[in-house]
């Protein structure tokens, strides 16, 4: 594997992370109030990003290859849960 396709394949595996990180950066930040002490935009990006990607290295171990829909559902379910704890859901 050459490192061009090698870094294409990890890209690859991120992007879903990132992707929903993403979105759901944008979303509260357009649906909701900004709560005080709540960290910024590019923080809750990078928090749910980094939390997306241990959910599918987790998924990628438990069942040997990626594009499972169950590491898909829990990176949403992980990620949701997050971003509403970032967000200050628990406080209202």
């Amino acid at each position: 594997m050459s490192p061009f396709q090698l870094l294409d394949s990890l890209l690859n595996f991120v992007a879903p992370a990132f992707f929903i990180a993403l979105v759901l950066a944008l979303a509260t930040r357009f649906l909701m109030r900004r709560r005080a002490g709540a960290p910024g935009f590019w923080t809750q990006t990078g928090i749910n990003f980094l939390a997306g990607i241990a959910v599918m290295v987790t998924g990628l171990v438990i069942y040997g290859h990626d594009g499972m829909m169950w590491t898909y559902g829990a990176l949403v379910i992980v990620c949701g849960t997050g971003q509403w704890l970032l967000a200050g859901g628990e406080r209202r």
